[in-house]
């Protein structure tokens, strides 16, 4: 009896430990982005601070992570990327706020941010067309199964994700809306 208590306690371990799942949460977002993360420029008056990020339970093959923020909603036909960093390496579990500034260096070493949609490298934060209701902002982080992805800071988002997609193990994201 005491053998079979022991093996299901193993069991039983064994399936918790594994059902922790890849999760990204912020200290800065929650359901509605403020100010800090709107967009300067556009007609939009914001600080354009990229928000504080942290992950957990990243798969353990991952060999380096990348970021992204995404508008699905945004009247082009195909969306907007608002933030493409790639080549986070592996034991890095947090970008800390306004990371998404290039110039201020606060994303570990190796990181590459590339050009969003509005034609600047770095973090570019909400700016919605007025009356256009909420729109959902997707930040998602990646893991990813290779080191690096051979691509520079002047490559368009939309064909970083595609060498993002080529490389996914797993992904977690949260959702924060804005309207103006």
């Amino acid at each position: 009896m005491k053998h079979l208590i022991l093996f299901l306690s193993v069991i039983f371990t064994t399936i918790n430990a594994n059902s922790q799942t890849f999760t990204l949460k912020s200290t800065d977002i929650s359901g509605q982005l403020t100010n800090k993360q709107v967009f300067s420029g556009f007609g939009c008056e914001g600080e354009n601070i990229s928000p504080q990020l942290s992950w957990e339970n990243a798969p353990e093959d991952t060999k380096s992570f990348a970021i992204t923020v995404y508008d699905p909603k945004a009247p082009t036909g195909s969306g907007w990327w608002h933030w493409v960093a790639f080549n986070i390496p592996a034991g890095t579990k947090e970008l800390k706020a306004n990371a998404g500034n290039p110039s201020l260096s606060l994303a570990p070493a190796g990181t590459i941010q590339s050009t969003t949609d509005f034609g600047a490298k770095g973090f570019g934060g909400a700016c919605p067309p007025e009356g256009n209701g909420d729109h959902p902002y997707i930040f998602t982080v990646y893991a990813l199964s290779t080191d690096s992805i051979d691509l520079s800071a002047d490559t368009p988002a939309a064909q970083v994700n595609y060498f993002i997609g080529a490389n996914t193990i797993s992904k977690a994201s949260l959702i924060a809306y804005y309207k103006r």
